[in-house]
């Protein structure tokens, strides 16, 4: 989505429920063993770069991705201990804002910005060698967000074209895409479009379904697909839209029925009241945070394992809900961009609780992993 002026799209649990509550609620008791226990935080990890990462792709607690400005892709493999710099060779004036990883070997990023700087790469080396897989030639097209389904099957959304969101369809793995007929989407509102600020404007959940956030429109929308991306229905959000820096910036589905939404007012300093909301049924219907983000934030993600807790990110701090999003609780204020949680098991901690692999990613080469 353009962003400032003529270019305004470019700002454009594992850890058990009850645990987490009770870690977070008060004083830590004593245990066998383990005399000292810290609440949950963001380790901060040191990446060596000064890019901006809004690109980021959770694979477990030792293996994760993150792509950024200037054409940067990173990888650890061992926690965040230390980061590997395996951009693609000449990329460094492209825009880097989604990564989608399958292991810590192959790997897909999406380049946006308008006509030929929006681009897909892939690898298969873990970062030795990249292909361009696809590059947009229609100057009206900028693509935001991208998602998987499965290793082989994945999405990627542009902004709308002659009144209607355009899709882009992958069944290889991101070796080759087309797109996909336009008559099942709804038309977009005036000034409506995707943000590209988290790589969470379009996600997927089990083998068909799919949404897609909104904003710059008269109001916020979430749209989704259940039969990848062919047909679309669109719902208004809770959160507060209205103007271009104003809408739903991310979205994260924990199965086909609850899923949440974040947002609110990008611009430093402007209030983003009712900036995240709920939905146990698709996202047909959204209910409004009863205790929303303090401020604006641009990612969240559901944490591993646990039936109503989830990250909320933004530049100001990030909020834990563990109740499906009905209340958020701010529990740091360093700034992300964006959050994501790896599906597996996480690794076991000293005291028997299993830590969940959750990441985020932000300015000035941030990087942290949740622990605990």
């Amino acid at each position: 989505m353009r962003r400032e002026g003529k270019s305004r799209r470019w700002t454009s649990l594992g850890l058990c429920g009850a645990a987490l509550v009770a870690a977070l609620a008060g004083p830590a008791q004593a245990e066998p063993q383990h005399t000292a226990r810290t609440t949950p935080h963001w380790d901060v990890k040191q990446t060596g770069t000064d890019a901006r990462l809004r690109g980021l792709a959770a694979v477990s607690r030792e293996t994760a991705w993150a792509a950024g400005s200037h054409g940067t892709v990173l990888r650890t493999t061992d926690g965040g201990r230390s980061w590997g710099d395996v951009s693609p060779s000449g990329a460094g004036e492209l825009e880097f804002r989604d990564i989608e990883a399958f292991d810590g070997r192959r790997a897909v990023v999406l380049a946006i910005g308008e006509g030929e700087a929006s681009r897909v790469l892939r690898t298969e080396d873990g970062g030795l060698t990249w292909s361009e897989s696809f590059r947009n030639t229609d100057p009206r097209a900028f693509y935001d967000c991208m998602t998987f389904f499965d290793p082989e099957h994945g999405l990627a959304v542009s902004d709308p074209v002659d009144g209607k969101y355009r899709i882009l369809s992958t069944a290889d793995g991101g070796t080759s895409w087309r797109v996909l007929p336009g008559e099942g989407m709804p038309v977009a509102q005036t000034g409506e479009a995707g943000f590209a600020a988290s790589g969470q404007c379009l996600v997927s959940a089990g083998p068909r379904d799919v949404w897609l956030a909104t904003g710059g429109g008269a109001t916020a929308r979430v749209l989704h697909s259940a039969d990848r991306g062919r047909h679309w229905t669109a719902a208004e959000s809770t959160v507060p839209a209205g103007d271009a820096a104003r809408g739903v910036f991310a979205l994260a589905f924990r199965d086909r029925h609850r899923g949440l939404a974040v947002g609110g007012d990008y611009r430093t300093g402007q209030a983003s009241p009712q900036a995240a909301a709920a939905s146990n049924d698709g996202g047909r219907s959204w209910r409004q945070a009863a205790t929303p983000p303090p401020a604006y934030r641009s990612g969240v993600a559901w944490l591993p394992h646990g039936r109503a807790a989830a990250l909320a990110v933004g530049p100001t701090g990030t909020d834990l809900t563990t109740d499906g999003g009905r209340t958020w609780r701010t529990v740091d204020t360093g700034s992300y961009d964006t959050v994501d949680c790896a599906p597996g098991r996480g690794a076991r901690v000293p005291w028997g609780h299993r830590a969940p692999a959750c990441w985020a990613s932000g300015e000035k080469g941030r990087v942290a992993r949740w622990d605990r």
